[in-house]
């Protein structure tokens, strides 16, 4: 334990939110200095709270974690990467701040759990967590600064037991590029039509979109962005050209019809 967690934890018994301090501890490996970040860094904007006429939720935090993040994980990635090209180096980039992996970072950490919000159960709860992931970022900056920022990312999530660096780095993301690839080998018509639009409880958008090849319908995605519900509609059509032998069957018989 370094001198500043020792002070800190001489401190503990007279906090107030001792709860959330431990809560805080066990997943940065160093005590909040200013707790009022932290606590609204798990603020879902669903909770419509205020603080002096402005909204009292984690998206401010978010939007200044999430460019933390960028420069955090470019710097680790360059450093860790010596030998590879700028363009492996951005996708690598890419594919450890994407929602889906910071989602899986907030589980594991269980920041997922101390997440305050009045929607729990909706579309929007598998974002919950990697938003939070976001705003704590912000949070850690605030309160400590850059330097704890990578601290945090190296010791406690890219050290191979949150995420593996070497492995996320090199695992296949873009399925968009992929089923793209797979039409254009086999010369194979295909549409990413939008479905529609709509709104989750806390007022974000929704997209739906479907992956259309040689007019069988082969994936549904959704996400909070229209290439975000491209993507995870191209994951679902990816699955299902590999597993689903109707589906393949379908497309067998277009293609003989042309």
């Amino acid at each position: 334990m370094t001198a500043g967690n020792l002070i800190d934890t001489i401190k503990l018994p007279f906090r107030k939110d001792k709860a959330l301090y431990r809560a805080f501890y066990s997943i940065m490996g160093f005590y909040p200095r200013n707790i009022s970040f932290y606590r609204e860094a798990i603020m879902h904007s669903s909770l419509s709270a205020r603080q002096e006429g402005r909204p009292l939720n984690n998206e401010r935090l978010e939007f200044l974690g999430d460019a933390i993040l960028d420069a955090a994980v470019g710097d680790i990635v360059f450093r860790h990467f010596q030998r590879k090209r700028e363009g492996f180096l951005t996708n690598a980039r890419s594919k450890i701040v994407q929602r889906e992996t910071l989602g899986h970072v907030a589980r594991q950490l269980g920041i997922d759990k101390l997440v305050r919000s009045t929607s729990h159960g909706n579309a929007h709860n598998s974002y919950l967590g990697g938003n939070a992931f976001e705003a704590l970022m912000g949070a850690i900056y605030l309160d400590r600064g850059y330097g704890y920022c990578m601290r945090f990312l190296e010791q406690r999530i890219l050290n191979g037991k949150v995420l593996d660096i070497e492995k996320i780095s090199n695992k296949e993301t873009n399925f968009k590029s992929r089923i793209l690839e797979f039409c254009q080998k086999r010369h194979l018509s295909i549409e990413l039509p939008l479905i529609d639009e709509q709104r989750d409880e806390a007022g974000a958008p929704l997209f739906r979109s479907k992956v259309m090849i040689e007019g069988v319908e082969c994936g549904l995605g959704r996400g909070y962005s229209k290439k975000e519900s491209q993507q995870q509609a191209c994951k679902n059509a990816y699955h299902n050209l590999r597993h689903k032998k109707a589906i393949q069957k379908l497309l067998q018989e277009r293609k003989k019809e042309d």
